[in-house]
């Protein structure tokens, strides 16, 4: 595995499957794996209350320096990213320095489904379907950059951790 697939990093919009897809490949290939949104849990602490109390602008700041800290750190991994992450250019460059970025996708029926019930996503607060219709067009274009687009609806968690593993032998 060449330097640049070092780091698998996962990107997408919330509920494609990130946090389970990255577990599997780290069973897999038998690496390390952080969800960058757990370690900011477990070093600054709940995502909603760093929202309340720094805004969406601080939790970002907060989120690049954990996710800097990831992808700089020794060793192969897989990083699954918060869903915003790919919002701020440093963090899309670093990404793409450090490893071989994933966009992991779905439709906004599937997403919906998946994170109605989660009353932990800041954003999704109120209209759950409007808002992931909102956001969803508001980052329509924001994972482009990515080396690998995989659309998650109609896939197995399994089956989309294949496709990568797919992708990355033919790297």
């Amino acid at each position: 595995m060449d330097r640049r697939t070092r780091k698998i990093v996962l990107v997408g919009f919330m509920g494609t499957g990130k946090s389970t897809v990255s577990r599997l490949l780290a069973e897999q290939l038998g690496c390390s794996r952080y969800d960058s949104d757990e370690v900011i849990e477990q070093t600054e602490g709940k995502i909603s209350k760093l929202f309340e109390t720094y805004g969406e602008a601080g939790f970002r700041d907060i989120e690049s320096k954990v996710l800097d800290s990831l992808l700089e750190a020794k060793g192969r991994s897989i990083i699954a990213t918060g869903g915003g992450a790919v919002l701020r250019e440093h963090n899309r460059e670093a990404m793409l320095k450090h490893g071989f970025v994933v966009a992991l996708t779905a439709d906004a029926e599937h997403i919906i489904d998946r994170v109605k019930s989660d009353t932990a996503r800041p954003l999704l607060q109120g209209d759950v379907a409007a808002n992931v219709h909102r956001i969803m067009e508001q980052r329509k274009h924001a994972y482009d950059f990515a080396h690998l687009q995989l659309d998650t609806t109609s896939l197995t968690p399994q089956e989309a951790a294949e496709v990568i593993l797919q992708a990355l032998q033919e790297e």
